[in-house]
């Protein structure tokens, strides 16, 4: 889809930001696209990332061809080890369990857990597969992990959840934006550029409990640091509404239009005065009076949360908070301001629409709406009746795995459970304890190394489909290279097990074929695609060349560029929800008071207890099972680290770099000591992208948001000390 021979118009395999760039072939099969072709990265003109990329994305390309790629399928043998065996046998071996599995334990012994990083053809028929060819309700995917919480609230409020309902780029006009729990110059850097004009208005407010990267963009006065307490932002956030409501700084006149519930907020938030929430919080109650004063100015004011105030056991009333004040201000709808939350998979956006999530049908559909069951129904062509019921949200359904009632059965494709999962321990124990794992991977990663099947599949350069970014946008991923001989695409995958299996409906292997079945699934829903299809996205890509007298440049614009759904058939799309009305049926957005429970607890920890955070940094993703198989990656963070204030490393006999143990009753992991003031003296963070005894999962708890099924993985108590060898590691035994 480029003129320029070898080169393939694309987006990054990472973040939701789905930054666009340009693969070019070079060496030999270039005229074939061969796996034996040399592949560069260019970053390429779009509105999201305008040319830049991170480390990450520049690097991408080094995985196409890594000597780690499992190249066919793998058995795992009574030795405990891998060994290939041939496709044909590897599906029949998987028919054979599926049928025995389903024979003595039902259906739902059968489980799926799926990835914020498929496309959404491969997310769509994981879904279908699911329950119709293998029969079971037990389906769910790990962006239960990170966007849960955001949705619960986004769809509460507004009756509709999508990440971002404008432009990333209606952000470069803001004077205001708060960011809410979101680091983003390390999680996403080409998305700083947006946040230009605010800091140059001395408008940036982050809020974070660390000194992150994106908080220090708020120095030299260009923004303000709200630096609170673990586990107390949402009593900040209802701080900061008491002043908008008692100091009149409400736009009367859209609360009045546009939403329902305002006295039940007042009610809410009157006791959560400055002064109060000062105590709870750490932060001066002068910051919170001038946060709120400085959101209700003129001039452009946008509120975007992230995953630190969302992952924790009240996420979604945290979220919620932020989105009253919101609304409160006026902001949803209103051209030049606006709520978001920031989607941190590549396709955490589209992954979540189109059927595998526990609770939901293709399309945003609830599965347990009697029209929405009757209109997939009628798209895959069986019975209403053969598509099951309501399944277990991750947390639960990881739990279950080899316990009585429980899934004995389990297919993961696109996730790194053993790592990324909260407990992680535990959930390694249900791993083990299974009767057959099947793990779809292009590497073998900590949880397709306990699988008893590896099955190959194509990286994101191999392989068509469609992607979802952070606004919405639906995007085209391109093949640029043909894939090693051995590996299959997991659509190809899905069809034959279907076949294998006599499942009813069809199930096709090419992604277009898909993308248009996707689109008549959707259609009518909330997240209706049915207006968009590939000739649609790919006739948008185009050069556009440049002229001042000569040519100076050529521009690449990529399809889809204003492809935002909702798209219904006939329509244009849509860039901006809610300027209009809101997807409750009345049309008016829902205030939904909330406040922390009665058993939250604000006193400081026990003595020596401490709270850890987790999180990403800036050269890993996830659990780091791609990025850490890159060199210049993994070079410049190599190992777990801790991150400790100099104060409490100081208490604790710890000096920077020793080797320290963090641990709690759940387990014990080993980092590097990093001394920094940018983190609070009462906490201390650890990255969740490594493995082993530097596994942060290993101490986090499973406990769930009640709503959204989101874990607790903000606020960890652990004891921190001196890592003391043990004698056997001292005589090196």
């Amino acid at each position: 889809m480029c003129s320029t021979p070898g080169a393939t118009a694309t987006h990054c395999p990472y973040c939701a930001l789905q930054c666009a760039m340009t693969l070019t072939l070079s060496g030999p099969g270039v005229a074939s696209s061969s796996a034996a072709a040399s592949v560069e990265v260019s970053g390429r003109d779009f509105p999201t990332n305008r040319g830049g990329l991170c480390r990450k994305g520049w690097s991408s390309a080094e995985l196409l061809k890594h000597p780690d790629r499992v190249l066919e399928p793998l058995l795992k043998n009574d030795d405990g080890e891998h060994h290939p065996i041939s496709w044909d046998r590897a599906l029949e071996l998987i028919r054979d369990r599926v049928l025995s599995t389903r024979a003595r334990y039902g259906a739902d012994a059968v489980g799926v857990f799926g990835g914020g990083g498929l496309t959404n053809e491969k997310a769509y028929l994981l879904g279908k597969f699911a329950r119709l060819a293998l029969g079971t309700s037990r389906i769910d995917y790990n962006g239960r992990f990170c966007m849960s919480s955001a949705a619960a609230a986004g769809n509460r409020a507004f009756g509709l959840d999508r990440g971002l309902p404008f432009p990333l780029t209606d952000l470069g006009s803001a004077r205001t934006i708060l960011m809410l729990g979101s680091n983003t110059a390390d999680t996403m850097p080409p998305f700083v550029q947006h946040l230009r004009a605010a800091r140059d208005a001395g408008g940036l407010i982050v809020v974070d409990p660390r000194r992150s990267a994106t908080a220090e963009l708020t120095s030299e006065g260009r923004g303000r640091h709200l630096q609170p307490a673990p586990k107390t932002d949402l009593a900040l956030l209802l701080g900061i509404t008491h002043v908008v409501i008692m100091e009149g700084l409400i736009d009367e006149s859209y609360v009045r239009r546009r939403t329902n519930g305002y006295n039940s907020i007042v009610r809410s938030v009157a006791p959560w005065w400055p002064e109060r929430v000062s105590s709870v919080t750490g932060v001066p109650a002068r910051l919170i009076r001038e946060t709120a004063h400085r959101l209700a100015e003129p001039g452009g004011t946008y509120i975007l949360t992230g995953r630190g105030i969302e992952q924790h056991a009240n996420g979604t009333d945290t979220a919620t908070a932020a989105i009253n004040l919101a609304l409160l201000l006026g902001l949803p709808g209103t051209p030049g301001n606006g709520y978001g939350t920031l989607t941190g998979q590549g396709n955490g956006q589209g992954g979540r629409e189109h059927g595998q999530k526990a609770d939901q049908l293709p399309g945003y559909r609830k599965i347990t709406d009697p029209a929405a069951r009757k209109h997939i129904a009628g798209v895959w062509g069986v019975p209403e009746s053969l598509i099951p019921g309501p399944g277990l949200p991750a947390v639960e359904l990881l739990a279950s795995l080899g316990q009585p009632g429980g899934v004995r059965c389990l297919f993961v494709h696109g996730a790194n459970v053993a790592v990324s999962a909260p407990n992680a321990s535990s959930v390694l124990k249900g791993l083990r304890s299974l009767d057959f794992l099947v793990v779809c991977d292009f590497f073998l990663s900590e949880t397709a190394a306990e699988a008893d099947l590896v099955l190959p599949v194509l990286q994101w350069a191999e392989e068509e489909g469609t992607m979802t970014n952070l606004e919405g946008r639906i995007l085209r991923r391109r093949a640029a290279v043909s894939p090693p001989p051995g590996a299959r695409s997991e659509l190809w995958i899905m069809a034959r097990l279907a076949e294998l299996l006599e499942a009813p409906s069809s199930f096709p292997d090419d992604p277009e074929t898909v993308f248009t079945e996707l689109r008549a699934a959707s259609a009518g829903g909330l997240a209706d695609y049915s207006g968009v299809d590939y000739a649609m996205l790919d006739a948008e890509l185009h050069l556009v060349e440049l002229h001042r007298g000569e040519l100076h440049s050529r521009e690449l614009h990529d399809g889809g560029a204003g492809a935002y759904w909702p798209y219904p058939a006939g329509s244009s799309g849509t860039p901006r929800l809610f300027v209009d009305r809101f997807a409750h049926t009345d049309g008016r957005a829902v205030l939904h008071p909330v406040a922390p429970s009665s058993s939250a607890h604000f006193a400081s920890a026990p003595d020596g207890v401490l709270t850890l955070m987790t999180g990403r940094l800036l050269e890993h993703y996830q659990s780091g099972a791609q990025t850490r198989r890159v060199v210049d990656l993994h070079s410049t963070s190599s190992e777990q680290a801790l991150q400790i204030h100099p104060v409490t490393a100081g208490g604790l006999g710890i000096l920077d770099g020793a080797e320290v143990e963090v641990s709690n009753e759940r387990g014990t992991v080993r980092a590097a000591a990093r001394l920094s003031p940018a983190v609070r003296p009462d906490t201390v963070f650890l990255s969740f992208h490594f493995p082993g005894t530097g596994n942060a999962n290993v101490l986090t708890s499973s406990e769930t948001d009640p709503v959204s099924g989101m874990p607790e993985f903000k606020t960890t108590q652990v004891l921190v000390r001196v890592h003391r060898p043990a004698q056997s590691e001292v005589v090196g035994v």
